[in-house]
């Protein structure tokens, strides 16, 4: 059965007309991974026995007349999210045996709502990096070109899509992490607004900045997921309570009319040139489905990656100093004491790109540098942010690019952390203002890499940003090609 051609709303007709069951269509997902994953790496854990059981438990509800919007449903999620009685180890070795004691609130929706979840994805060490390349388990592949990495952290949670091993996916977006590698695997990927979804149950990278979103091949199936998990939970502090929309309700409704915003600091000189072809192409396309096309300025855009990993790198010490080797996790005795066992756990438990993150942000908060540094970083997020309101006053929406460049080669730039950072200049400022943001495919490379398009929204407004996304959608059909594997 060739599941990776269906849509999740296509999923849906078949099972409830008892065309397909759940069972058949998991097990069939399950061998599709089996099939493909050991060219993606996209999977650190599959749980087969776990899957089939809710498939079996969704055919039930499905029978009884009972199913829910996801009844049935294979997805997977990002190895950060805490699964009950499932390893959750954010892709370190520190984490290699943490087993969950709970579920985090967004895999308790998808429970919920019916969904199967079939294992747990690839990713950076604790969400830090672009690339897919700095796993405890190996770098994720790029299911267009092996050569080329997938974008980060949220590797397999795109690669899986891409490669139809999922129809959908969760992943979490920091500075980019969501929509950087649904851009180079040429798939939907959305960053809802700053508590628009539950951070509960999700290992912390930088709690200021930590958003859910969902991947999917689609707008319309990432609209859905967006749906399944948005909405206001008290167990998180940070998560605001306000009416969450019907995703799907007015998806149609197009951009005519709209006014979208160019922001000119993100078409800069170094843009590649097919990522320069490609976006301009999409603006004429907006043009031509009645939208109104202005150029805006973002002024700050220019300090926001300084800000950014200030801010990051800052709370990434505070919320990774929690891994001791004490309470959970790896632990490595030290034989002479407490303070060595702390110093060979993390030594041995954290990968380069975590420990340098934790010594910069430790440095950034120390006594003497905080105001120069990390309080300095806050006042130009403000900044920022206030930019976004201010264009949002003329526009309804922003275009820009997602990425400088198409998916780069494996270890292109890992000898280069500053060159790695930059990769992540288009997708950082909306993390810091907290507004919503979404990638979608929006043409090719002479290399036959994808590209993608970054459409930024209001805050809370992920309803108006889905629509514009899916009349872009319906002109084109970037979204349509697939990779061969």
């Amino acid at each position: 059965m060739k599941f990776q051609n269906l849509t999740i709303q296509e999923m849906r007709q078949k099972l409830i007309s008892a065309e397909l069951t759940s069972v058949e269509l998991t097990r069939a997902c399950l061998e599709r991974i089996k099939a493909t994953d050991d060219r993606l790496n996209a999977f650190i854990t599959i749980c087969e026995k776990e899957a089939l059981t809710a498939a079996a438990a969704a055919d039930q509800q499905l029978a009884a007349g009972n199913g829910a919007l996801l009844t049935g449903i294979p997805v997977a999620v990002k190895d950060i999210f805490n699964t009950l009685d499932v390893r959750t180890t954010c892709g370190s070795k520190i984490l290699n045996d943490y087993v969950s004691p709970y579920d985090a609130t967004t895999i308790t929706k998808l429970r919920e709502l019916g969904a199967v979840i079939v294992g747990k994805l690839n990713m950076d060490e604790f969400a830090m990096g672009s690339s897919g390349e700095n796993s405890a388990v190996g770098v994720a592949y790029n299911p267009w070109d092996p050569q080329r990495v997938p974008g980060g952290s949220s590797s397999g949670s795109a690669a899986a899509v891409a490669a139809g091993q999922v129809v959908a996916t969760l992943g979490t977006d920091t500075g980019g992490s969501v929509r950087q590698p649904a851009s180079h695997c040429g798939v939907v990927g959305l960053k809802p607004t700053y508590g628009r979804v539950s951070r509960y149950g999700v290992v912390a990278f930088a709690s200021s900045l930590d958003q859910v979103g969902p991947v999917a091949g689609n707008v319309e199936d990432c609209a859905l997921m967006l749906s399944a998990v948005a909405g206001y939970d008290p167990a998180d502090s940070t998560s605001v309570d306000c009416p969450v929309p019907d995703y799907l309700e007015n998806l149609t409704a197009g951009v005519a009319g709209k006014k979208i915003g160019l922001p000119k600091e993100y078409f800069i000189d170094g843009l590649d040139p097919d990522i320069k072809t490609a976006v301009n192409a999409a603006i004429e396309t907006y043009r031509q489905l009645g939208a109104e096309i202005v150029e805006v300025s973002l002024p700050h855009t220019d300090y926001s990656v300084a800000s950014y990993y200030l801010i990051a790198m800052a709370e990434a010490s505070s919320n990774l100093a929690r891994y001791d080797g004490v309470r959970f996790g790896r632990r490595q005795d030290g034989n002479k004491g407490l303070i060595e066992m702390y110093q060979q756990t993390r030594s041995a438990g954290f990968g380069d790109e975590v420990k340098r993150r934790i010594m910069m942000g430790t440095y950034a908060l120390s006594s003497g540098y905080y105001d120069a540094y990390y309080l300095k970083a806050q006042k130009v997020r403000t900044l920022i942010r206030q930019d976004f309101h201010a264009v949002f006053e003329q526009v309804d929406l922003l275009l820009t690019p997602v990425a400088p460049t198409p998916a780069f080669k494996i270890g292109a730039m890992t000898d280069d952390p500053l060159q790695m950072y930059l990769s992540d200049i288009f997708t950082i400022p909306t993390n810091l203002a907290g507004t919503c943001a979404m990638s979608i495919p929006c043409g090719f490379s002479g290399e036959g890499l994808p590209i993608g398009l970054q459409l930024i929204g209001q805050p809370f407004a992920e309803a108006e940003m889905l629509q514009a996304a899916y009349a872009f959608e319906q002109a084109t059909d970037w979204n349509k090609r697939v990779p061969e594997l």
